[in-house]
């Protein structure tokens, strides 16, 4: 039964994080990326320079102790030196103070020594693990540097994508229906097309009828009257054309007079 259990969540985990990464942005997972990177590099100098400062107070104690040893030494033997010269002046109560001063300062050193070796060793681990320490913080900055400019090329790349997926779904959907209420490119120009097609038909049908025929007549036979009319108008001013000219004009008149006109649809009577 627990068996059971836990492969149902580890296959329910893996769906969750699957179905996560499907709908993420990567854009801002890549920011999330970017801003992790910072804070471990932010963490890891943290870090770093508390070794350092471990090094550094490592430095000042052995400092202080090689000082003090100095001092120490110096007093050792000022103390052994006062000893000695009560010893020969016979001041055997001085003589016992001094030798039990330089007795103790002799002990200081002893001790001494045995903290600036353990200090020495603890100050050249504390330099190793700073300069590791310090190794360690330029190749992560190397490696964040290295991160940050690749961050505008994987944007720029993705801005890319995201266009040419919106290019090729337009592209796929130019001849395809869209939708019940949306119809295609294709359907689209069709519609277009049969109508342009359809009015041309209708304009070369009223082209073609007899009315227009009729008005196309009556309008020519107009101008060459108005023409013969304007002949005469300057034969009576003087300024008459040759007279072949109005003769030919009148008869052209006369010949579209005596056309007959078309003949028109008559309505056939309905069967009873």
């Amino acid at each position: 039964m627990f068996k059971s259990f836990k492969r149902w969540w580890k296959y329910l985990t893996a769906k969750v994080n699957s179905s996560f990464n499907e709908m993420a942005d990567p854009k801002v997972q890549l920011e999330q990326a970017i801003t992790e990177a910072q804070d471990q590099h932010r963490r890891l100098k943290e870090q770093a320079a508390s070794v350092i400062a471990n090094q550094k107070q490592t430095e000042m104690r052995l400092n202080r102790q090689m000082t003090e040893y100095e001092k120490v030494t110096a007093n050792t033997k000022q103390a052994v030196l006062m000893a000695d010269e009560a010893t020969k002046a016979s001041d055997e109560p001085k003589a016992i103070e001094y030798s039990s001063a330089a007795e103790a300062f002799a002990n200081r050193l002893i001790a001494l020594e045995h903290e600036i070796d353990e200090t020495k060793s603890l100050a050249l681990q504390s330099t190793q693990a700073s300069q590791q320490a310090k190794m360690a913080v330029a190749q992560n900055s190397a490696a964040l540097q290295k991160k940050l400019a690749e961050r505008q090329k994987l944007l720029s790349q993705l801005d890319q994508a995201k266009m040419q997926e919106t290019m090729n779904k337009a592209m796929a959907t130019i001849g395809e229906a869209v939708g019940e209420d949306v119809p295609s490119f294709d359907e689209v120009r069709d519609k277009i097309e049969a109508r342009y097609a359809k009015a041309k038909g209708m304009s070369e049908l009223t082209g073609e009828s007899v009315e227009s025929r009729m008005l196309e007549v009556e309008h020519a036979s107009m101008n060459l009257e108005a023409q013969a009319r304007l002949s005469e108008i300057r034969s009576q001013l003087g300024l008459a054309p040759a007279a072949d000219e109005g003769a030919k004009l009148l008869e052209e008149a006369a010949s579209i007079k005596s056309e007959p006109a078309p003949p028109t649809e008559q309505a056939t009577p309905q069967e009873g």
